[in-house]
């Protein structure tokens, strides 16, 4: 090569190098994939406890007395979704650390409800919806005892519907002593009664009167909020705000869903027969006619053989059975000697 040859002719016999594809494709376009991971001991542990729920619901309250906080939920939320969840198991895995109480869709009753609300003072989050054993008087226990609650989820079935309208005038602000002598020395958390900290209400199924009275009544409450990159008043939308959303998914996402899996029943496909195929029932039928045939020989002669010894018998028994047979010896000896 000349000394003093352009750089650039140089620089054009050198193959094109390929872009890589991290130049080709925009930072933008490469969706970021969680990896799986991989089950703790833990959670191996409570799916195992899950599939197997309803041999210990007996012994529950004496096996979960040692377990911690975390177990508790994950087994309460093995078990609703099990639709293994009453007064007795909830009861037994009620921790006072809880802020969230999830048990739609279970037979948890107004006595359930009301001595876990007991148990667990510092709950935030509370779903009652689809709860057809629960009525106005559980939710009265509801407000009265959980004094920090922000979001609550009720109706569903037409029972949790009317039980929702009835409990409407609960989530009005009101006053527990009105003729008091100083209001400037009383506190303020004791001048209110009921759930006076609530912010989120989800109630899908609301009707449009019950939704105006609280747009009226109760403008603090925010009614079935929506997940949008807005916020409400100035707030920012829990997650545990969206109807879409379970409560628990947080506390049983490491645990395998096979686990509260319903298993399907088991079902037999009928084989469609061939056209010229006897039917099974003409098929036992012919069988059974043929094994008859085959054995009626046998039982002739069975028959046969019972009544020689039902006659012996009798012979034996009886005594003029003796006299006749032995007279017929007799005449018969006497014929053949004649």
């Amino acid at each position: 090569m000349e000394k003093g040859r352009p750089q650039k002719a140089v620089n054009a016999i050198k193959p094109a190098r390929k872009p890589s594809q991290s130049s080709v494709l925009p930072i933008s376009s490469t969706p970021s994939r969680k990896k799986r991971q991989i089950p703790s001991l833990v959670s191996l542990c409570i799916g195992f406890i899950g599939r197997h729920f309803e041999d210990i619901i007996e012994d529950l309250a004496d096996i979960a007395s040692s377990f911690p906080p975390n177990i508790k939920i994950a087994l309460a939320a093995v078990a609703r979704r099990r639709k293994l969840m009453d007064d007795d198991v909830i009861l037994a895995l009620a921790d006072s650390s809880w802020e969230i109480l999830d048990i739609s869709g279970s037979d948890v009753s107004d006595f359930g409800l009301s001595e876990v609300v007991k148990t667990c003072k510092y709950l935030k989050t509370v779903d009652i919806s689809w709860c057809s054993k629960v009525t106005w008087a559980g939710v009265s226990e509801l407000f009265h005892h959980s004094q920090s609650l922000e979001i609550l989820r009720w109706g569903g079935c037409s029972r949790s519907e009317d039980t929702a309208r009835r409990c409407l005038c609960m989530l009005k602000p009101s006053l527990k002593d009105v003729e008091g002598e100083s209001w400037e020395e009383v506190d303020a958390s004791e001048l209110a009664r009921g759930a006076h900290l609530l912010r989120w209400l989800v109630w899908p199924k609301i009707g449009n009167d019950s939704l105006e009275h609280l747009q009226a009544e109760c403008p603090r409450i925010i009614v079935n909020p929506k997940n949008t990159l807005f916020t409400f008043r100035g707030l920012e939308v829990p997650r545990e705000a969206l109807p879409d959303v379970a409560l628990d998914d947080q506390v049983v996402e490491d645990i395998d869903p096979k686990t509260w899996e319903l298993s399907p029943r088991t079902s037999f496909t009928l084989v469609p027969s061939r056209p010229d195929e006897l039917p099974i029932a003409e098929k036992f039928r012919l069988a059974y006619l043929e094994r008859d045939n085959r054995l009626a020989p046998k039982r002739a002669k069975n028959a046969r053989q019972r009544q020689r010894r039902a006659e012996k018998e009798w012979v034996m028994m009886s005594t003029n059975a003796k006299a006749l047979a032995l007279a017929s010896q007799a005449t018969k000896s006497l014929h053949i000697r004649s």
